[in-house]
């Protein structure tokens, strides 16, 4: 797995062997990044990193000029291989490393996101709630969008806190695009 853009653009990222670990391949990343170049500055931006893993998502993010990015995972694990690759690509005074269960971090959060990612396991159970949860909690910036990857079976109720953007298919993922409503 590479970072694809950016700086750190070829840099290898190591993933910790689980089973239970999914990370975002190159392909869905790349594709993520193309519809936002349009559509957001990532410069100076600020990400949050949610079921985090390998932390892809945000050290692709970093790469592609974020000023900062706050990784959460259950997972000693994940975030062992997160702080690693950050440190060897000399942007770890620009993460912030959170061990926590996502919901629960997304229930406490205070800080708001220019950009959030959700890559929860496609067997986890909450995953069509995490737009609600997220926009309730004002989490996201007025301009910042929320994308969640996940199993194609999820799907996520209509409310007037949110918009889908725009939807990526790839095989059994998706990768769903979330705003606030225009």
């Amino acid at each position: 797995m590479r970072i694809t853009g950016g700086i750190y653009r070829g840099r290898t990222l190591a993933a910790p062997r689980s089973a239970d670990l999914r990370p975002a391949t190159d392909m869905v990343r790349q594709t993520i990044f193309n519809v936002l170049q349009n559509r957001l500055d990532l410069r100076d931006s600020y990400v949050l990193d949610l079921f985090s893993g390998t932390g892809s998502l945000g050290l692709e993010a970093l790469s592609r000029g974020a000023a900062h990015a706050t990784f959460v995972d259950s997972s000693e694990t994940s975030l062992d291989s997160v702080e690693s690759a950050a440190e060897a690509f000399g942007c770890l005074a620009r993460c912030a490393i959170i061990r926590d269960d996502a919901m629960r971090y997304i229930g406490q959060a205070r800080q708001e996101f220019d950009l959030i990612f959700a890559d929860p396991p496609y067997a986890f159970s909450e995953t069509a709630s995490i737009p609600q949860k997220v926009f309730t909690q004002k989490l996201l910036k007025k301009t910042g969008f929320l994308i969640i990857e996940h199993g194609k079976r999820v799907e996520f109720p209509k409310s007037e806190l949110f918009s889908i953007v725009t939807v990526r298919k790839f095989g059994q993922t998706l990768v769903n695009f979330f705003s606030h409503p225009s």
